[in-house]
């Protein structure tokens, strides 16, 4: 039985009033006074002309205020649409008008009504209007393939799903979750309604980036034992400060592929930390699949992406019909697949397709992935990053995979470019892990592991692999190999 993130919340507050439900570096609310808070937040919004179905756009940095905006929201019928306050103000405005906001809580943008987070006060005596499963919840943008965001529109039913009794992780009142993600990347939706859905306390950390080197103390001054970071903070976590992730009991990663070596060395550091490996499109609202690794699991050369969650189904489809431990395409079912695009009937049709076997609807995700015998997935790249070389077709997170398998490659990415002569040739840009890097030594390394189509031409040193601002690693950010150098070649 589905029901709305606002009746939900509204559950737990009645159940746990004087339970903490969000703390940062400016003060603490209880349940009862977030939802008191966000109920005279709603009457404003209400009372300001915004109507079921509206949208509103958020605009704040992490902070207490945020997560009243977010929820006020919601109490008042309408759709947030979190806005990142980093983001260039042209991409902001395109994403405003885009949406059709009826008005911005936070920051202040030229041609929208601005409105602030109201001082805490007593109830507020507005009439709030019900809100279904099905309503809208929030519009979240995606880069899309033409240049333009494109954007998802997520239901509550979707959010409820996702956090309510799942699969996954153990998620209890006495939990501490770690606020980190940026608001408009979902992670945040699985911090934010993970922890306030289920009685835990949501921990807000700083605003701005956390760097690596500052996340231990952060997690251990505030008891955290939740944590999610991308694959990028993940690696980069564990490769500074692997002791950060003492005192959890569970971290959740994904968003790109799990390097085996970074897994291996926090299973040795930590052995009694529960590790997932998660993984969803925005369209899929965070999560679709999660791979709980167990303590003593040979992972081999991949981390899988693991089994479906609660009330979702995923097949691999190839030639239109579902396969069995074959490659194929992902396609996503079931309670967390949302409603499509916004404004773009045309992408939502080729994206969100019915099964011609069974008649239901699934999100067609672009990634190659194959279904064991078990159940469990396990991901295979994705198809429109797949290149062809000389005839051959690569996937780039194999390569990387492999190189990062060499002691002296902390990270890796691989990538094709084009060399002055004009042929193609592939790349590979890596972080060392200590001092020295015999490029002989690796080229040998990959020999000996990938055929040789698959053997990087040149390395590219670099300090730090670029990233985006959702955590993944920026493939069109790594710098041009310098083609006249010798050291790229040996």
């Amino acid at each position: 039985m589905s029901t709305s993130v606002t009746d939900a919340f509204r559950c737990r507050a009645a159940r746990t009033p004087d339970a903490v439900a969000v703390s940062a570096e400016q003060g603490s609310l209880t349940y009862a006074e977030l939802d008191t808070w966000s109920d005279a937040l709603a009457g404003e919004l209400v009372e300001a002309g915004v109507r079921p179905g509206d949208r509103v756009a958020v605009c704040l940095e992490r902070s207490v205020q945020l997560v009243v905006a977010l929820l006020g929201v919601l109490k008042a019928g309408a759709a947030y649409v979190p806005i990142d306050p980093e983001d260039p103000e042209s991409r902001v405005s395109m994403m405003l008008a885009d949406a059709d906001v009826s008005l911005v809580i936070g920051q202040f943008f030229a041609g929208f009504t601005t409105l602030k987070v109201p001082p805490r006060s007593g109830r507020s005596t507005v009439d709030l209007p019900g809100v279904a499963p099905e309503d809208l919840a929030y519009l979240m943008y995606t880069s899309g393939s033409t240049g333009k965001p494109k954007s998802v529109m997520v239901e509550h039913r979707n959010i409820t799903n996702l956090v309510t009794a799942p699969n996954y992780v153990e998620i209890g009142p006495a939990d501490r979750f770690l606020q980190l993600a940026p608001v408009a990347f979902d992670a945040a939706t699985f911090e934010i309604w993970g922890a306030l859905l289920n009685g835990a306390r949501l921990v807000l950390a700083p605003p701005g980036v956390v760097q690596a080197e500052e996340l231990g103390d952060l997690l251990r001054v505030n008891e955290i034992s939740i944590l999610w970071l991308t694959a990028a903070l993940f690696h980069r976590q564990i490769d500074v400060d692997v002791d950060a992730f003492k005192g959890l009991h569970t971290v959740l990663s994904g968003g790109d592929v799990l390097s085996v070596p970074h897994v291996r060395a926090l299973r040795e550091a930590v052995p009694e930390l529960q590790i997932v490996n998660g993984y969803g499109p925005t369209e899929t609202t965070t999560f679709a699949t999660c791979h709980r690794i167990g303590a003593d699991e040979d992972l081999g050369g991949a981390v899988p992406i693991g089994v479906q969650l609660q009330n979702v189904e995923v097949v691999v489809v190839s030639d239109g019909k579902p396969v069995l431990d074959a490659p194929g395409e992902l396609w996503i079912g079931g309670a967390q697949v949302s409603r499509g695009y916004w404004k773009r009937p045309d992408l939502t049709d080729e994206k969100f397709v019915r099964g011609s076997w069974n008649g239901e609807r699934y999100y067609r995700t672009g990634d190659q992935a194959r279904k064991r015998a078990d159940g469990v997935v396990e991901f295979l790249g994705r198809i429109d990053d797949q290149f062809k070389l000389r005839g051959f077709r690569i996937e780039p997170g194999e390569v990387e995979n492999a190189l990062t398998e060499h002691p002296q490659v902390r990270n890796a990415a691989v990538g094709v470019r084009t060399h002055p002569n004009g042929d193609r040739r592939l790349v590979a840009w890596i972080v060392k892990s200590g001092d020295e890097l015999d490029k002989r030594a690796l080229r040998t390394h990959m020999r000996a592991n990938m055929p040789e189509h698959m053997v990087p031409a040149g390395f590219v040193v670099v300090d730090e692999l670029p990233i985006t601002s959702n955590g993944k690693t920026d493939r069109k950010a790594l710098p041009e190999p310098d083609w006249n150098s010798k050291s790229l070649y040996i």
